[in-house]
């Protein structure tokens, strides 16, 4: 991770730790690294999702962009996966997306991706920080080298039909639920629904600049769980703010992790032969009950750490086909360069049609050992980690877990939180070693006020 950026682009709160300077500078530096760089005219796709600070960095990208001879091709309100499915099939150089992903509203955050739609190579944002920091001077674009802007909705137009393409099967007479999380969602998910015949329910719709992911989504799942059971609906998906995510909740009311998705879409690929490797890759946040219930289909799995750039980055380099994280964050290969939480509610959607069985009875295999997580701000993250108090308390939980349990402390690609992770054979305990460590934490003086 860089200076500005983090696993997943440069966030903050808007206007305090990322301003529309930093906007006008990164787009400053891919409009001329990618164009009067290379001797052209640099062609640029930006998104962005529904906060009203959203608005200001797409205009602030804009200026920069133009200033510098790009033309900036404007998708307007869209997920975080169509400007990377776009970026790739439309020849783009690069694209731009303008989300805080399951944030609250008054942050916000600057995705980069390459022209193949994946996220952007560490060198290439070692420099655009260079260029934010004063250490690269760049000359501004004149007469008729100027960029110009251009309304590209079509684009997200495309997507729309690239996701109902995907469907094998009709969702005829299928009841579903939809949290859209007040978010990038709102105007695809449901079309894609419906034009596939299902029988669409939808909550969280109304965006307002200020409501994105505020008690709903994927983050406060509980309110479809509730709305999925008293409307009688045969399944839900919920989606976070740019809908690179997907949660599902079952017939039951049941929460369906990613995890769950992982053992889902793995043992449905396997049955087919499609299972290249026979191998799901997960990162180390995923439950031991995941790991047990693939041990008995006979599905292998590897381990990365949190984040879905470091999934994506194993599935490519040894040829998997399906990964991803307990949070929802699923990645298909051979449909996408990046989690895409519509696309995973369609995939869920086909196993459920495809084996005639109802959500519930899919997910069952998957057994999950209680797990105790809780974020801890902190004044600076690398203290507190390091801290050999606080090690030695980690190390002191982890002798005492034994083979029974685990423990993972780490830090936040995207905020100043330590995370402390607790499975073991009972929520009393994990709580009670969660909180020993947090404890130890306080004591040294690295919780932030």
């Amino acid at each position: 991770m860089g200076k500005y950026f983090g696993t997943d682009g440069f966030r903050g709160e808007a206007n305090k730790n990322l301003t529309f300077e930093h906007a006008i500078k990164i787009g400053r530096f891919l409009g001329w690294y990618y164009g009067a760089k290379e001797g052209k005219k640099a062609k640029i796709v930006i998104g962005k999702d529904t906060r009203r600070s959203s608005y200001m960095f797409e205009y602030a990208l804009c200026t920069g962009l133009m200033a510098s001879g790009a033309d900036a091709y404007i998708m307007h309100v869209t997920t975080t996966p169509s400007v990377a499915y776009i970026t790739r099939v439309d020849d783009f150089d690069c694209g731009i997306m303008i989300s805080a992903s399951h944030n609250p509203y008054y942050d916000n955050g600057i995705k980069l991706l390459n022209g193949n739609g994946e996220k952007m190579d560490e060198e290439t944002i070692l420099k655009v920080e260079d260029y934010i920091d004063g250490k690269l001077d760049i000359p501004v674009a004149e007469r008729d080298a100027i960029g110009r802007t251009v309304d590209y909705v079509a684009g997200r137009n495309r997507y729309i039909g690239y996701l109902i393409s995907m469907s094998k099967y009709s969702f005829k007479d299928v009841k579903v639920g939809l949290d859209v999380a007040n978010g990038a969602a709102w105007q695809i998910a449901k079309g894609v629904f419906d034009a596939l015949g299902a029988k669409t329910y939808v909550m969280n719709d109304s965006p307002d600049g200020y409501n994105i992911n505020t008690d709903c989504g994927s983050t406060h799942i509980e309110h479809l769980q509730k709305f999925v059971v008293e409307k009688g609906l045969d399944v839900g998906f919920a989606y976070d703010g740019d809908a690179d995510r997907c949660l599902c909740v079952d017939e039951k009311g049941n929460v369906i992790t990613g995890d769950h998705i992982l053992y889902i879409y793995g043992l449905y690929m396997k049955e087919r032969g499609k299972l290249l490797n026979n191998k799901v890759v997960t990162t180390i946040m995923s439950n031991f009950g995941l790991y047990k219930a693939l041990d008995k289909v006979g599905i292998e799995y590897e381990k990365t750490k949190v984040g879905d750039k470091y999934v994506y980055e194993n599935m490519v380099t040894n040829g998997h086909r399906i990964g991803g994280e307990q949070s929802g964050h699923i990645i298909f290969t051979k449909y996408a360069t990046t989690g895409d939480g519509i696309l995973t509610s369609l995939k869920m959607m086909e196993v459920m049609l495809a084996k005639e069985k109802p959500m519930s009875e899919l997910a069952a295999p998957v057994v999950f050992y209680p797990q105790v997580l809780k974020n801890v701000r902190v004044k600076s993250k690398p203290d507190a980690q390091n801290d050999p108090k606080v090690q030695e308390a980690v190390s002191k939980v982890a002798a005492e877990l034994g083979d029974d349990g685990r423990i993972l402390v780490r830090e936040s690609g995207t905020e100043p939180v330590i995370r402390v992770m607790v499975e073991a054979g009972s929520d009393e305990v994990c709580e009670k070693y969660v909180d020993s460590v947090i404890d130890v934490i306080r004591a040294q003086g690295h919780i932030a006020e």
